[in-house]
């Protein structure tokens, strides 16, 4: 992994846990499915414009389009449409601390689906980083935490582990600024009709709003995408999985410093106690050195 790699996975976590915070900003003055699905329509228009102008065609692989379906619908649609529909009650803290637990999840998922062994430092892994998990949530449960608004969070972490399982199929096989803007725009067209039938188009036009808006349409929403596909591509999956160990921390320390939600000595310590579950199972799936 060589500095410019270093550089593109802690920018690529910041940027994934910011969008929490800047989500919970938005959802606070307008509706979140539709301001959802106006984001990724933008950002997909975007996506593929910058395509266009780096000469990338639409033709994908079979296996690009199946995979970038399933991405626009179980990130995008699922993903976060749930998390900004939870985040109308539940903090942006406690939304990134459940989002944060894709790696374990993933683990768990290819341990049982897919026959994949676990070493003991994954199991230890496991174990640490769902306790931490358990820790915090237990804590600001007996706080008056929403319960339904954790079940929408757990499940959009559910539908972004099914996101990234497909995601290998996503990233090879070129024009993948064109697979970037075409599962945008999946997702937009998934979330518009159910905005449409359910939700009140009820809008506070605010400064904050729209700088949120723009700053989560172009940074977590096109960039973030893009930088870790890119990732992927130049170290491979599970390197780039591992930047995901920060994502407790800077999910928590953002929503902190911009919205002022409470940050207690028992938050701290589950995180640290989640990142370091993280670290060991990403490090489980380390090759051995010959």
């Amino acid at each position: 992994m060589d500095i410019r790699a270093l550089l593109m996975g802690l920018a690529f976590a910041f940027m994934w846990s910011s969008a929490f915070t800047s989500a919970r900003m938005i959802v606070v003055d307008a509706p979140p499915m539709f301001s959802l699905s106006v984001r990724f329509l933008i950002s997909g228009l975007i996506g593929l414009a910058i395509a266009r102008a780096l000469g990338e065609t639409l033709r994908l692989t079979r296996a690009q389009w199946r995979a970038t379906i399933v991405f626009g619908l179980c990130q995008n649609a699922a993903y976060l449409g749930l998390n900004f529909i939870a985040m109308q009650w539940v903090e942006a803290s406690a939304a990134s601390i459940i989002a944060s637990t894709l790696p374990l999840l993933v683990a768990v998922a290819g341990f049982v689906f897919m026959g994949d062994r676990l070493k003991p430092l994954a199991v230890a892994g496991l174990v640490a980083g769902f306790g931490g998990v358990v820790l915090i949530m237990g804590a600001r449960f007996q706080g008056g935490l929403d319960l339904f608004g954790v079940g929408l969070c757990i499940v959009a972490a559910l539908a972004l582990t099914v996101a990234t399982l497909a995601l290998r199929g996503a990233s090879s096989g070129g024009n993948l600024m064109t697979v970037v803007g075409l599962q945008m725009l999946i997702g937009s067209a998934a979330l518009l009709l159910p905005a449409l039938l359910i939700e009140e188009f009820a809008v506070n036009w605010t400064p904050r709003l729209g700088l949120a808006f723009t700053y989560t349409t172009l940074v977590p929403g096109l960039l973030a995408t893009w930088v870790w596909f890119k990732l992927v591509q130049r170290i491979g999956a599970v390197r780039a999985a591992t930047f995901h160990f920060l994502n407790p921390f800077f999910g928590v320390s953002t929503a902190a410093l911009l919205l002022g939600e409470s940050l207690r000595i028992v938050d701290l310590i589950g995180v640290a106690i989640i990142m370091a579950g993280i670290l060991a199972v990403q490090l489980s799936k380390a090759p051995a050195p010959r």
